[in-house]
């Protein structure tokens, strides 16, 4: 019996890998003989760059950047060589995890980091890249990725604008003299799942500004500065477009990489997807095994589970889902492929007991073991 195993990470829990070797374990368990082959999942945000990295055979870099409060952070990405590929999490250096609570403002916080990590790797030969652009603490409109790349963001005075969504306030003048020369030579695909434009009531500040810490009054400010901001692009990029959906994904790093970058914005889940050639390992399985944090109405609408069970019914595969939670609406999964899911807790805890790593690797086990001896019995 072969059985592939592609489950996305359980956040603060477990990593897809992890998650996946404990899957392993519980297999083996009941059927010791079972080919069993983990494939790292993810959909663009956290856990993406360890997914695609060790999918793709690369290596992880580390390098120190400035952080969105603009002190020092240490940011990994991963890098494959054979492919001139760099894969970058924004969130590794623009995060809002990065900023404590009481400190989130999206007036100062900056996307500086990002243009330096894209740096680094330009600096190590990579030319291709994928950015996941999720869990943003800003509202920069990515200017800050920009400057450390050396565009001119500038004021009346010709100097560079401050950081954080302030500086788009005092923005007159955009200047692509002194790009680093590399950047002609780069593509940048962007996983994105969100469609948001950049401004008005559904756009970056709007929808995403008070998360991150902005005020009503911010918001709107914001939102005007954005609006100025991408008609002053347009003098100089004519194809900048403020309404593409994704535009607005990040604070307005999405509009950065479109209009700046030549970016392409795509399904975060189908990034991964097709870079770590999923379907080639479930065209001959017996049984497709996916899965996340919490199973619910959302999974299917282009989350990464959904995503394995939409290849693996293409080949008719049966598909089972493991979850740290499901919710009564989670049933609108058996309609788009999982025929069975199952939560992994065994027994009444309290939250923090089970998202222990070692609790939720324990539970992952032997849930999985114990669908599996049933497996094995009805085999027979």
């Amino acid at each position: 019996m072969k059985i592939v195993v592609a489950i996305d990470s359980l956040k603060g829990s477990l990593t897809s890998l992890e998650a996946g070797e404990a899957i392993r374990e519980g297999i083996l368990r009941a059927i010791p003989e079972a080919e069993v082959v983990v494939r790292p999942l993810a959909d663009g945000g956290e856990g993406t760059v360890e997914a695609l990295t060790y999918g793709m055979g690369g290596v992880m870099e580390h390098v120190t950047v400035t952080g969105p409060l603009g002190k020092s952070v240490d940011c990994a990405y991963g890098r494959v060589p054979s492919e001139n590929l760099a894969i970058v999490e924004m969130s590794g250096a623009a995060g809002i995890t990065l900023v404590p609570e009481a400190e989130r403002d999206p007036m100062n916080t900056t996307t500086y980091g990002v243009g330096e990590v894209i740096r680094d790797a330009i600096t190590k030969g990579c030319r291709t890249f994928i950015v996941g652009i999720g869990g943003s603490a800003t509202n920069d409109g990515g200017i800050g990725m920009l400057q450390a790349l050396g565009f001119g963001l500038l004021n009346e005075a010709g100097t560079q604008v401050a950081y954080g969504a302030k500086g788009l306030q005092e923005l007159r003048r955009i200047s692509t003299e002194h790009v680093i020369p590399e950047l002609s030579d780069c593509t940048f695909r962007i996983a994105c799942d969100v469609t948001n434009p950049l401004c008005g009531s559904n756009g970056a500040s709007a929808i995403y500004g008070p998360q991150k810490g902005a005020t009503p009054a911010a918001i709107l400010q914001m939102d005007k500065w954005l609006g100025d901001y991408a008609a002053l692009a347009k003098e100089t990029f004519p194809e900048a477009d403020a309404e593409t959906p994704g535009t607005g994904a990040a604070g307005g790093l999405g509009f950065a990489f479109l209009t700046f970058l030549g970016g392409r914005l795509n399904s975060g889940t189908r990034i991964v997807l097709d870079e770590t050639h999923l379907e080639d390992y479930v065209k001959d399985a017996d049984i497709v095994i996916t899965g996340e944090g919490r199973l619910d109405e959302q999974t299917v609408m282009g989350k990464a589970p959904s995503g394995v069970a939409k290849i693996a019914k293409r080949y008719g595969k049966t598909v089972i889902a493991f979850s740290g939670s499901v919710t009564e609406d989670a049933t609108a999964c058996n309609a788009k492929g999982i025929d069975a899911f199952f939560p992994i807790l065994r027994s009444i805890t309290t939250l923090q007991d089970a998202m222990d790593h070692d609790n939720a690797a324990h539970n992952m086990a032997n849930t999985v073991e114990q669908v599996f001896r049933l497996i094995r019995s009805c085999r027979k």
